[in-house]
């Protein structure tokens, strides 16, 4: 391999791969710590700060050609999104679920119950009268079944998602194995 391939192609490559890990890395330190997780984000944080070092070392050193900068920033670029999507998938945490309903029977609070989820329902008034304000807090996995159910029984309903840091006791069932287990301990 020629030199001037290796400082014009493979150089720029690493750091390329390079900045996609430490970034993707950085990405999940940043949602662990918003996660409090007190083991994971420094130990994220260790890798995020010991590859960005490797990285920048080969753009500081001497003159460095273009495709070294191009390579540095499309890896920060593309980090970016693969942290976000890693970060999407992985789904951790939980998160409450506002519903708010003009109307008083849709099924939706037994459909939520009926699929394993805790629900509070609280009367309120909205800008146009009377609403229901129903609450639950989910296992962020779970959301995309929250919103198809919201859907299915009440389509128009408003409704809003905030991530939740930190929950106890309640109703957080690992799946639907689990409701029907603790159903039937119940009833015995």
């Amino acid at each position: 391999m020629s030199s001037e391939v290796y400082e014009y192609v493979v150089i720029p490559l690493l750091i390329f791969f390079a900045r996609v890990l430490d970034v993707s890395a950085g990405t999940l330190r940043i949602v662990f710590i918003a996660r409090g997780s007190r083991f994971l984000a420094p130990l994220f944080g260790f890798f995020e700060v010991l590859i960005w070092l490797i990285a920048v070392r080969q753009v500081l050193i001497g003159d460095p050609p273009w495709t070294i900068y191009v390579g540095y920033a499309a890896g920060f670029t593309m980090g970016n999104l693969t942290g976000v999507y890693i970060e999407s998938r992985l789904a951790i945490g939980r998160q409450v679920v506002r519903i708010i309903t003009k109307r008083e029977k849709t099924g939706l609070p037994d459909a939520l119950r009926e699929a394993g989820f805790g629900v509070t329902i609280v009367t309120g008034r909205g800008a146009r009268g009377p609403v229901q304000i129903l609450f639950s807090v989910i296992d962020r996995s779970r959301l995309p079944e929250v919103v198809q159910l919201i859907g299915l029984h009440n389509p128009g309903a408003f409704y809003s998602v905030e991530d939740v840091r930190l929950s106890e006791e309640g109703i957080f069932l690992p799946g639907r194995k689990g409701l029907q287990r603790r159903l039937r301990s119940r009833a015995k």
